[in-house]
């Protein structure tokens, strides 16, 4: 199985979703992440070493595959994996068995593999950084995780005390779980979370370690959050656009807790037209209607409306 998707959606997660939900579920569950082990170390990781094998390997020790047997082996980012070590991974999957470092004898074993990765697999395979053969055996069944920014109904669940993250945090920490106030969650939904699932997750750890109060409220967010969740429809604005201002405002009235901002901005925004084409127009009210694709009739309305006759 392979599971792909960028960086912090939660492959881990669903990895191990998957583990509890399987026939392997009362065998171990063993996760190794390709990129953070030194490349001379991922074989010795995997596959166990023979006393003597190298220089400081004074006893025998079991890898990976031994450490899952009967039960599932999660490969994290496994584009990163050296490609001789593709090739005895390739080998222990056809065979279900393999050598450890240094070893001669086979060591058979029942490991279920679940990789992952936030690369093209494809393409890496087109660059020659990975073997076919190999992506074609993890890729009988592929399951692809979208960023939290496309599945937005998922955060109130991943955050809520009774499902999740706050639970999770809060008995790591041996205190109560915070409960999130509706704005705040509401707030949460709206974040591009750039750092997806795992960025939730810490943010829910600070909270339950920094929230002033049971309940966490708007003010209570860090600051650094909304500085790093702009919202993709605004990361192509020039700064001092009018869209960009905008949007600025709109990030700092929700911050601060405010609701029903269309009906706060609109009217700003249409008396800011309004006195523009007027003094465009030196005060000619006809013109100035024209301009703003507006009728006559309307034109009167508005200044009514906006305290401007």
């Amino acid at each position: 199985m392979l599971i792909n998707g960028e960086s912090g959606t939660g492959k881990e997660l669903v990895a191990h979703a998957l583990h509890r939900h399987s026939p392997r579920a009362k065998a171990p569950f063993i996760a190794l992440n390709m990129a953070a082990i030194p490349k001379d170390l991922i074989e010795s990781e995997l596959f166990g070493h023979e006393k003597g094998a190298f220089t400081g390997a004074n006893t025998i020790r079991q890898g990976r595959f031994e450490q899952a047997d009967g039960g599932t082996l999660f490969l994290d980012e496994i584009g990163d994996m050296p490609l001789d070590v593709q090739t005895r991974l390739l080998r222990v999957l056809a065979d279900g068995q393999f050598y450890r470092v240094g070893g001669y004898a086979p060591v058979k074993v029942d490991v279920r593999i679940i990789a992952a990765t936030h690369q093209n697999l494809e393409q890496r395979v087109q660059e020659g950084k990975f073997r076919e053969d190999l992506f074609h055996r993890l890729n009988v069944i592929r399951v692809h995780l979208p960023p939290l920014r496309e599945r937005r109904e998922d955060i109130p669940r991943l955050a809520r005390p009774s499902r999740d993250f706050l639970q999770v945090a809060a008995r790591e920490l041996g205190v109560e779980a915070k409960l999130l106030h509706p704005e705040t969650e509401a707030a949460l939904t709206r974040l591009a979370w750039p750092g997806n699932v795992r960025q939730l997750e810490n943010t829910c750890r600070w909270l339950t370690v920094m929230a002033a109060g049971q309940e966490v409220l708007i003010q209570d967010l860090p600051g650094e959050l909304f500085e790093s969740n702009v919202p993709e429809s605004t990361s192509h604005m020039q700064p001092d656009s009018w869209a960009t201002l905008l949007a600025q405002w709109a990030d700092r009235a929700l911050r601060s807790g405010h609701q029903n901002l269309l009906s706060e901005a609109q009217p700003e925004l249409e008396r800011t037209l309004l006195t523009t084409a007027l003094r465009h127009t030196q005060g000619h009210k006809q013109e100035a209607a024209r301009l703003l694709g507006w009728g006559r009739n309307t034109l009167t309305r508005k200044l009514k409306e906006l305290g401007m006759e």
